[in-house]
């Protein structure tokens, strides 16, 4: 698929380590345009994963989504970037973003300004990739003067996205970065609201995560994926939801819930079409559809499944 209508996988976080690469290779051979893989506290690291997956593929290309900010020294995390970029040209997108709170602070690591924070970051590594010096006076970042040797530059700089939700943080990523990365869940209405935050001046990538299952019996699709929603009523996703017109009535049923599963189980479907990309193949290919219509450059699917190969290969039927 051509830029701008481009439909890419998430690599599971979980997937036992001596499959990871033979499912990288298979997203390739069904044809996705783009992997993406995580790093979650507690799971694997997203340059590591990046850069096997780039070694063991011959075209696909590969984004982090995304290296939260506050645990790594600019210069160093660009000195990473600009490694991927040099060995796999054209194959690599970054994201950077503030880290889930929670594990920030489980850490030791949640800065007194995560804005300011951010945005000094990725200032940093775009300058630094790009061949230029952080410049004194960033702040958080303590990197003054600092370039990367000739050698280590890239010939085209890699791009260098925020993985970001609120508004104030989506302006941020408008001004300070290549693209956005926009978690799950990514209905038409929330790309709409947060590409108007972005309010970019110029070009800016669009990446869109969203849980998927496909089934020839759509029904089935949907009370699959539904285990996939199970934790989005939690007030760190409030962003996501308040665009859409069910908002208020999506906040009731959680409150009401006494668990996550009574939650999913009592979602009605109409919400769950707008909340995952899940159905027969011909319904999902018309969310993604409605997804690159709102602004999505990239549609990146989150297959759900007892079985993630056979997820993978289920996902690609949309393809």
């Amino acid at each position: 698929m051509t830029e701008g209508r481009a439909v890419g996988v998430m690599l599971p976080r979980d997937l036992p380590a001596a499959v990871v690469l033979d499912y990288a290779r298979r997203a390739e051979s069904l044809g996705f345009d783009e992997i993406w893989v995580v790093e979650d506290l507690g799971f694997r690291g997203g340059v590591a994963q990046a850069a096997a997956v780039l070694a063991a593929t011959e075209r696909i290309r590969v984004g982090v989504g995304v290296l939260p900010a506050a645990v790594r020294n600019a210069a160093f995390t660009a000195m990473e970037v600009a490694t991927l970029a040099q060995l796999f040209p054209g194959r690599v997108d970054v994201g950077i973003g503030h880290g889930m709170p929670g594990w920030m602070r489980q850490v030791g690591a949640w800065p007194a300004s995560p804005l300011r924070l951010l945005e000094d970051h990725l200032r940093s590594v775009r300058a630094l990739t790009g061949g230029g010096a952080v410049e004194p006076g960033h702040g958080y970042v303590e990197a003054d003067g600092v370039r990367l040797e000739p050698s280590a530059v890239p010939e085209v700089a890699p791009r260098v996205l925020a993985g970001v939700r609120g508004p104030r943080s989506l302006a941020l990523a408008g001004r300070a970065a290549d693209g956005t990365v926009l978690a799950e869940p990514c209905a038409p209405e929330y790309i709409r609201q947060a590409i108007a935050h972005i309010d970019a001046p110029g070009p800016h990538r669009v990446v869109t995560y969203d849980v998927a299952t496909v089934d020839e019996d759509g029904a089935a699709a949907r009370d699959q994926v539904r285990a996939g929603l199970a934790w989005i009523g939690e007030s760190d996703w409030a962003p996501h939801l308040d665009p859409l017109p069910f908002a208020e009535e999506f906040r009731a049923l959680r409150e009401r819930s006494a668990t996550r599963e009574e939650f999913v189980a009592a979602m009605p479907d109409a919400w769950v079409q707008r909340l995952a990309l899940a159905g027969t193949p011909a319904e999902v290919r018309g969310q993604i559809d409605e997804r690159h219509e709102a602004g999505a450059t990239v549609v990146v699917m989150v297959p759900i499944g007892r079985d993630p190969m056979a997820a993978l290969e289920a996902a690609a039927r949309v393809l």
